[in-house]
């Protein structure tokens, strides 16, 4: 930079600190607020009247379908039971584009310690006392539809505890989807 930069550099400095100081002299007083109706709204409380609504009132009702966050709702309207989830539950992913590698990893993470590696119900948790589950390849369990598996899944059964609390929903179809692959 050549001196006459500086100097230029210099002055704008000092131009802009005037004018800082020029603007705001008195300390005691805030400076001028550009659109202050934004920065001092009014605030109506919760139960309070309020001209700016169509039925007066400040406090208001979620739209029609809101769901609350985290609440998804598990099922579709109506009463699930175990008999009806089959035709009731239908699964977001086809058979041909479910991720069975996640699927295999839930279905490792657990349902391997009771069911075992091939699903043949011989875990390792079986040979320290615990029943032994129902094999998974049986023409019982292939004859079952998705959604019989992702509610049983959910919500267990017999000695199976319901595995709604430590997994995600489409990690529960995922592991419905590879238990079909089981040979």
């Amino acid at each position: 930079m050549n001196l006459k930069s500086i100097l230029y550099f210099g002055l704008a400095i000092i131009i802009v600190y005037g004018l800082g100081v020029g603007i705001s002299s008195n300390k005691t007083e805030p400076n001028s607020e550009f659109i202050p109706e934004m920065v001092h709204s009014i605030a109506y409380d919760a139960y309070a009247p309020n001209p700016n609504t169509p039925d007066g009132k400040t406090l208001q009702l979620p739209p029609e379908g809101t769901i609350a966050l985290g609440f998804m709702p598990e099922y579709p309207d109506g009463e699930l039971t175990r008999e009806n989830a089959g035709d009731v539950l239908k699964s977001p992913y086809d058979a041909a584009n479910a991720d069975l590698a996640r699927g295999g990893k839930m279905y490792a993470t657990f349902c391997q310690a009771c069911h075992g590696l091939s699903g043949d119900g011989d875990g390792p948790v079986t040979k320290r006392g615990v029943p032994p589950p129902p094999s998974l390849k049986t023409t019982k369990v292939r004859n079952l539809k998705d959604g019989d598996l992702y509610y049983l899944i959910s919500n267990g059964v017999g000695n199976m505890p319901p595995y709604k609390s430590q997994m995600k929903r489409n990690d529960r179809w995922l592991v419905a989807h590879f238990i079909k692959t089981l040979k």
